[in-house]
């Protein structure tokens, strides 16, 4: 029953044309909007040493699936809120089934999110970079966002419906800032860039830029993403414990 309960949760996510525009709308417009500025003009940035277009692109694909991921809270919330959580549990549905098939939706659809705006990018823009770089970017980012389904199904385990909404956008904003995919952290303090070494975000952005390169240290993003997965993989299963003790 997981696994057919998995396979339903996925493609009624992917079918969800609501979340699907939510998803995809800002980014595409973010990608429309700085790959005009930047796509045609071939500037190259100091730091990576990748296209201009490059960078932009791995920033609003990261973004964008970092949306898709975290999304998936409202969906947690709307089920708590209406009982179908305490239904599958008098159900042959495991815990942890239930928990996988979230995190498996939230990553189907970031995965859709992902490829959408790489393929607009690469359509509109030309950039110049092999397949296998953006497979190996594409590969790095989607991976990367398994810390933020299990932080999307978290929120969704904590927060009420009235509170839901600010609590997705606070944590959404600060991420996406603090990663660097709105604003280049060079332009802020030395000590901002020092916070955004310890949240997901930075290294998301930062792994797709490896992927991209094909080269660098993938060892410390790796190191610290599988650091939040765990740490928030132990939360939720302490939470839905708690939550299935309660009911």
């Amino acid at each position: 029953m997981s696994i057919a309960y998995l396979g339903r949760e996925s493609l009624r996510q992917l079918k969800n044309m609501r979340a699907m525009i939510f998803t995809l709308a800002v980014p595409l417009v973010m990608l429309l909007a700085f790959g005009g500025t930047f796509g045609g003009r071939g500037q190259v940035d100091a730091v990576t040493h990748l296209p201009w277009i490059v960078v932009t692109t791995i920033q609003v694909s990261a973004y964008g699936g970092m949306m898709a991921a975290l999304s998936q809270a409202f969906t947690i919330v709307t089920e708590r809120s209406l009982g179908w959580n305490r239904q599958l549990r008098i159900t042959p549905l495991s815990g942890t089934g239930y928990l996988v098939s979230k995190v498996v939706a939230a990553l189907a659809l970031a995965l859709f999110s992902i490829v959408v705006i790489v393929t607009v990018s690469v359509m509109l823009y030309h950039p110049a970079l092999p397949v296998g770089s953006w497979l190996l970017a594409c590969l790095g980012i989607w991976c990367g966002l398994v810390p933020f389904a299990l932080l999307g199904i978290l929120i969704g385990q904590f927060a009420k419906p009235e509170f839901a909404q600010p609590l997705f956008m606070a944590v959404f904003m600060g991420m996406a800032v603090l990663g660097g995919l709105w604003i280049p952290l060079q332009i802020f303090p030395a000590w901002v860039a020092n916070v955004a070494q310890a949240v997901p975000s930075y290294w998301l952005n930062r792994v797709g830029q490896l992927g991209a390169l094909q080269s660098g240290d993938a060892l410390t993003p790796a190191v610290v993403l599988t650091a939040w997965t765990l740490a928030l993989g132990a939360l939720i299963v302490w939470r839905y414990r708690r939550d299935a003790a309660r009911g």
